[in-house]
């Protein structure tokens, strides 16, 4: 019912995010193409409404979600923009820093649901993400983005900041480290890198392309950028041009995937191995 609506979206927000504009100027466009998109997903609910209510929970828990993240992520950009101080890189750098503590306040306040999400429960999805659960919890949202009676439960709103503030923290870390390199290992815990990313920049980019279409982060709604981001941190490594980097995997013969074919064939061994003993 929603696929192709939501192929649509990923691809353009994937594409203006990549577009090499402005950052406000990205968030502008992206605040109007999230409203398009949720007024367009609204119409839809409101037409055909659901079969039954395993689809409304998978359509508040793992579809609306993505584009009303972008929207509140996009507003936050926005928002962080227009009031950035325009002059001196010490004020700028405590401005953004006020906003990485917002961020660890919202995460702390809301830490409970933010477990049960990130742990995959669904005991409690009836409640949280289908139009008859209790408006009441208490750690229920008080966010004022987008919000309908009709096209809202209890915790899609919720749900749809954490992914936001996910996507803003490696917007800050971003804008820190070009208002003045380095200060954005300022503000997050560091462990000692131990782990070296000892293979191509090129298998490591086939791997998190697969995992990003797999969609098994975050519910599917990680978007590449993040991926990337998260890898280049846990690796200490830098993975520019990655969508060149793609374009190449695309040009090879067949198997165009053969990192991850080696990967499948090194487990394969491994347990064949182990059977025999």
């Amino acid at each position: 019912m929603f696929e192709k609506t939501m192929s649509i979206f990923s691809e353009n927000v994937e594409s203006l995010i990549q577009s090499g504009k402005p950052d406000l100027k990205k968030a502008e466009d992206g605040i109007s193409l999230c409203i398009k998109i949720l007024s367009k997903l609204q119409k839809q609910v409101d037409k055909d409404d659901f079969e039954n209510t395993q689809a409304e929970i998978e359509f508040f828990k793992n579809i609306k979600p993505l584009p009303m993240s972008y929207l509140i992520y996009f507003t936050e950009v926005r928002s962080c923009e227009l009031k950035l101080p325009k002059v001196g890189n010490s004020h700028k750098v405590r401005y953004l820093e006020k906003e990485v503590k917002k961020i660890n306040r919202f995460f702390s306040e809301n830490n409970s649901f933010v477990n049960y999400m990130e742990q995959n429960h669904n005991y409690l999805d009836p409640q949280f993400f289908s139009r008859s659960g209790k408006m009441d919890f208490s750690f229920s949202p008080t966010i004022n983005y987008y919000q309908n009676p009709e096209f809202s439960t209890s915790h899609d709103m919720l749900w749809s900041k954490v992914q936001a503030l996910y996507r803003y923290i490696h917007y800050i870390r971003e804008k820190l480290e070009l208002i003045q390199p380095g200060s954005s290992g300022d503000f997050r815990e560091r462990q000692p890198n131990l782990l070296l990313w000892s293979g191509s920049k090129t298998s490591l980019v086939e791997v998190i392309y697969g995992l990003y279409l797999k969609g098994d982060i975050n519910h599917g709604t990680a978007d590449l950028k993040t991926l990337i981001s998260a890898f280049e941190d846990f690796f200490n490594i830098k993975l520019d041009n990655y969508h060149k980097t793609y374009s190449e995997m695309r040009a090879r013969k067949d198997p165009r995937s053969k990192y991850l074919h080696q990967i499948a064939a090194k487990l394969e061994a491994k347990m064949r191995q182990d059977d025999e003993k």
